[in-house]
């Protein structure tokens, strides 16, 4: 009795591993995938947009194959060792020109759509900085993002300036209220004089002067849960933006 309990058990077990194998398998969450898929879906998201890719790829490769491989092996022989360094330091230079095209091409892609300041908080550390898209909107796809982290709390305007700013300063003075003693920084996102570009948004505010510890930013997040439980329903800005995760982490490394 006790032994067909143990293969019933067994068999269970061993279904449920194949079960979830399969289930990774066909997964669209990047998170499953494994790195050369990221890697690869990285470089067909970045070619649609930048067409010189794989001739940049291309030439960073052999640039670095060359020049590792026949001065090394003339000078520092045997040349088959240079060879194997130059092969591993041509495929190191292609995904790194890969990795700085992707992100130059992320913006390129989004820039002007609604919504597109995700790309950019994306882009954060996601162990030091934490973002929520659209923390309040308006029904002519104004939004407000908010970015909680060691330069305290960041309010992201995103839309028209002059519905935005309103909607700046409203939010300041609540995250003020909530947050009390806790520095607000409010940016308005754009290509104007005054503004942050799309591209350079992510730079900015890390760039931010360092105001809180570890400790305090997990206070702020909890104290801001209490603000965004009372908020009214809005319409989310949100446009044609698939998720960035997998592209983001092939950014990042695993």
């Amino acid at each position: 009795m006790a032994s067909e309990k143990a293969k019933e058990l067994a068999a269970k077990q061993k279904a449920e591993v194949k079960a979830a194998k399969l289930a990774k398998k066909n997964s669209t969450n990047p998170r499953d995938w494994p790195w050369y898929k990221q890697y690869w879906q990285t470089y067909k998201v970045t070619a649609e947009v930048d067409p010189q890719l794989p001739w940049l790829l291309l030439g960073s490769f052999l640039g670095v194959l060359v020049v590792v491989s026949v001065l090394g092996g003339v000078f520092l022989p045997p040349w088959w060792i240079w060879l194997l360094l130059g092969i591993l330091g041509g495929v190191t230079a292609a995904l790194w020109v890969l990795l700085i095209r992707a992100k130059k091409a992320t913006y390129v892609r989004y820039a002007g759509q609604p919504g597109s300041a995700e790309v950019a908080l994306s882009m954060l550390d996601a162990k030091k900085w934490f973002h929520t898209a659209a923390i309040t909107a308006t029904r002519q796809l104004d939004a407000v993002h908010r970015v909680v982290g060691p330069a305290g709390i960041v309010l992201i305007g995103e839309g028209a300036p002059a519905r935005v700013k309103q909607l700046l300063a409203s939010e300041a003075k609540k995250h003020e209220q909530v947050a009390y003693g806790v520095p607000v920084t409010t940016i308005l996102m754009g290509d104007d004089e005054g503004q942050v570009p799309l591209a350079k948004l992510a730079d900015h505010i890390k760039k931010l002067p360092k105001k809180l510890e570890a400790v305090q930013i997990t206070d702020v997040k909890a104290r801001l849960r209490a603000l965004d439980a009372v908020r009214p329903k809005v319409p989310i800005p949100r446009g044609p933006m698939p998720s960035m995760k997998g592209v983001n982490r092939a950014m990042r490394g695993r």
